[in-house]
């Protein structure tokens, strides 16, 4: 509205004649917050007239001479006048691009200098405001990318404060609710040696709080399962499919650490959504209690995310390592199962490849010192045999 224009003569006759107040001014004997005018621009100078009581009072004359401009307004957009009056010192703003444009093209050369530095005064303000802005928008949307992205620390920050209780009870209801559902294998060599290898395990891992129940369920999948709270499930299809104890071992201590590093239970709070998290981020997690109960059954379904499964994978082999347990079981089962992994592709995957954990694995254990494993009391073989 700063730049010079040229003001066809209607819109010019309309500022003239426009009856309705088009700035404000101040002074003296002015109310505080500045009374309503009609502004007109003259050839020399502007006039100015008051309302009160619904009826427009003489119009006041000042000359273009007695006036000193410079910008004002909150965004800068409107031309403040000032002169002395026969009051004393007049203030007035006007904001109406049309009478700002006519006042421009009227006033004399004496003026052209101080609107131009008023000119260049409202560019620069109106710049840094758009840096401003600029940068208030781009903080907020590396906040956002920071938030989605940094959502996995969210989620652990709010998985340390719920207590183990919660958790345990939360996968002892998700844990008998299966076992109803399916056979269980309650005694005898197979039991035994599950056992045998989840006591020794749970025995040197680390500030452990949990007490592991493992289960042995009659199944001829491939697999098995950890639950919040130290509950684990492990079918008889992967008793048979592996070759040594050594290799059932593995798949225990990736299961058992899957519940140490408490991965179930950031996947429910993740389900939970952002609000949960910073709900229970804040302290408010007494309220969530209900909402986590419903989500048992969920439990059943819920998938590891690719880092989740790493991370178990490499404490797993830790672990076995402290055991005195062969950590090449684990390795060796990863191969076999790479076998069926045909032409899969990694990234499309959310765990990862076999073939890809197996060397994950390798390049660790080479990393770890050597040691003499301690075998099992029971044989193998015999505890296949009595799988059938």
């Amino acid at each position: 509205m700063w730049e010079q224009i040229t003001v066809n003569e209607s819109r010019k006759n309309h500022v003239m004649t426009d009856s309705h107040p088009n700035a404000l001014c101040f002074g003296d004997e002015l109310p505080a917050g500045g009374s309503p005018c009609l502004v007109h621009v003259e050839a020399q100078g502007i006039t100015i007239a008051f309302t009160v009581g619904g009826k427009q009072q003489q119009a006041e004359a000042v000359p273009f001479s007695s006036v000193t401009v410079s910008a004002g307004g909150l965004d800068h957009d409107q031309l403040v006048l000032q002169w002395m009056g026969p009051t004393g010192q007049r203030t007035l703003y006007l904001k109406n691009p049309d009478v700002i444009r006519t006042f421009r093209q009227a006033a004399p050369d004496q003026l052209t200098m101080p609107l131009e530095r008023v000119a260049g005064q409202v560019r620069h303000v109106r710049r840094r405001h758009r840096m401003v802005w600029s940068i208030v928008g781009g903080s907020l949307l590396a906040l956002v990318l920071g938030l989605w992205f940094g959502s996995d620390l969210l989620v652990e920050l709010a998985a340390d404060r719920i207590p183990i209780e919660w958790e345990q009870k939360l996968g002892e209801s998700a844990y008998r609710d299966f076992l109803a559902q399916h056979e269980s294998v309650n005694d005898g060599p197979t039991v035994n040696a599950i056992t045998e290898m989840t006591q020794r395990l749970a025995r040197h891992a680390p500030n452990n709080p949990y007490t592991f129940e493992v289960t042995v369920v009659k199944s001829d999948v491939v697999n098995a399962f950890a639950l919040p709270g130290g509950y684990i499930v492990v079918f008889t299809g992967l008793m048979k499919k592996a070759t040594s104890a050594e290799e059932v071992a593995g798949v225990l201590a990736h299961e058992l650490n899957h519940v140490l590093q408490r991965h179930g239970l950031e996947r429910i709070v993740k389900q939970l959504g952002f609000v949960a998290v910073v709900s229970i981020v804040l302290g408010n997690s007494p309220g969530l209690g209900g909402v986590m109960k419903q989500l048992g059954v969920e439990l059943m379904t819920l998938k590891f995310g690719r880092a989740q499964e790493t991370e178990a994978d490499l404490t797993g082999l830790q672990l076995l390592h402290r055991a005195k347990i062969d950590p090449n079981g684990m390795i060796t089962f990863f191969e076999r199962l790479a076998e069926k992994d045909g032409s899969r592709v990694e990234w499309l995957s959310t765990h990862p490849m076999s073939s890809a954990r197996a060397d994950r694995l390798k390049a660790q254990l080479a990393e770890i010192p050597k040691q003499d494993p301690e075998p099992f009391t029971f044989e193998w073989t015999k505890i296949q045999a009595s799988l059938g």
